[in-house]
């Protein structure tokens, strides 16, 4: 019997059912949110004045504040309401979006990404991960967790590709009603705000058995201490090098390399955004199949050799080519990974070890972001894409030798 099992009171009335629901229903509305607000980040900022390396510092501090605030969360929530942590989060980010909106100066936007929720990675660095990921797997048993994360991944996939399509729309509202791209680009900036109300109003109905923490008890890490520092320390080298090609600075090399139009972009980010999700269910699987961690090294593997290659392709075709065929793998071990560490840990520990282990795509990737915008500055060539690439082979090899011999609950015969 897994841990769940043991841990989980009966389900009353639906309970599990409703929560799942809003959960990946703000997960959707929240992705669809990053996904064009990471496109058009660097576009806003270079309309202000600012340059590569400005672009890179702003994506630094989104990526060091979030890290910061989800550590935090995750460590003490036990503490609190998720309910009303998961409301302050969505409080938080319609600020942000407001902040971004009215605010031109470069020293305030830097402060307002450090302290906000604004996500300039295609992927979900905020400090609702860790709430949701601990209420998530609640919600579900040992053998159908897996399948419940690649549902949350699928939904967050998908919004986000179809928010980078959406990105293109401020091209087409400014020759339609004639008005300056700056205000356009601020007024999507409101629209992640306005859509942060949209979930803290989701949250808001959750059952009270959450709201009073009856359900879902939590402690801190003791016993599984040790364990999600290992798992941190990996996925930090991995969240390193993810930090280098973060969608904004992708997109940045593309608009550098091959002077794309933001509608063209979003069109590329938009499938490479559904070849993800496909992923997903495809990783469910395979995962049924040779095991978790077996899933996260062997499809990832090939996703960062493709990488590497990319600035090697002299035409356009050919660099989105293997950016398509790489997003049908590289997002495979998102949905394994997440379900791995609720896994192997103790029920009471997840939010706690959601959040060790989650920080690292912030504080780990923080400073990559900045030293990638110093290279794109320095030349066009494509060089954070090698070394990401580099950088994410070797956490691939480490993760697989660490543990392999480490199969979750459902995989114990």
């Amino acid at each position: 019997m897994g841990f769940d099992t043991q841990f989980r009171p009966p389900d009353p009335a639906g309970t599990n059912a409703a929560l799942l629901r809003r959960l990946l229903c703000v997960r959707g509305l929240r992705a669809f949110a990053d996904g064009y607000v990471s496109l058009l980040l660097p576009l806003y900022l270079i309309a202000l004045g600012m340059g590569p390396v400005e672009v890179g510092l702003v994506a630094t501090a989104t990526l060091l504040g979030s890290g910061v605030l989800t550590l935090l969360t995750g460590l003490h929530a036990w503490r609190f309401s998720y309910r009303g942590l998961l409301l302050l989060a969505s409080l938080l980010m319609t600020a942000t979006g407001f902040g971004f909106a009215f605010v031109q100066h470069f020293v305030p936007l830097l402060i307002i990404a450090a302290v906000g929720t604004l996500n300039p990675s295609s992927g979900d660095v905020s400090v609702f991960l860790p709430l949701e990921h601990a209420l998530m797997s609640h919600t579900v048993d040992d053998k159908t967790r897996t399948a419940a994360f690649a549902r949350y991944s699928l939904i967050g996939s998908l919004s986000a590709a179809f928010g980078a399509l959406f990105a293109g729309a401020h091209e087409a509202i400014v020759g339609l009603l004639k008005v300056d791209t700056t205000t356009v680009l601020q007024s999507m900036f409101v629209l992640y705000g306005l859509i942060g109300l949209a979930c803290g109003l989701i949250y808001r109905a959750l059952p009270q058995e959450v709201e009073h923490g009856e359900r879902v008890p939590g402690a801190p890490l003791k016993q599984s201490r040790r364990t999600a520092y290992t798992l941190a320390a990996l996925f930090s080298l991995d969240a390193f090098g993810g930090g280098l090609v973060v969608q904004s600075l992708l997109a940045l090399w593309l608009f550098q390399q091959f002077e794309l139009s933001t509608a063209v972009a979003g069109t590329i980010f938009f499938w490479t955004g559904v070849l993800s999700a496909a992923s997903y269910l495809v990783a469910v699987r395979i995962a049924h199949r040779i095991g978790l961690v077996n899933t996260m090294v062997f499809t990832h593997l090939p996703a960062n050799i493709l990488l590497v290659l990319v600035p090697f392709m002299s035409t356009l075709h050919w660099a989105v080519a293997l950016l398509l065929i790489r997003s049908a793998l590289s997002q495979m071990d998102v949905p394994t990974r997440s379900s791995y560490v609720m896994a192997i840990v103790t029920p009471e520990e997840r939010a706690a070890a959601a959040s060790v282990t989650a920080v690292p795509r912030s504080m780990a990737s923080a400073v990559s972001p900045m030293i990638a915008g110093y290279m794109l500055s320095a030349s066009t060539f494509g060089w954070p894409l090698v070394v990401a690439g580099a950088v994410k082979i070797t956490y691939d090899l480490l993760l697989l030798v660490m543990f392999r011999q480490r199969p979750p609950p459902e995989e114990v015969p």
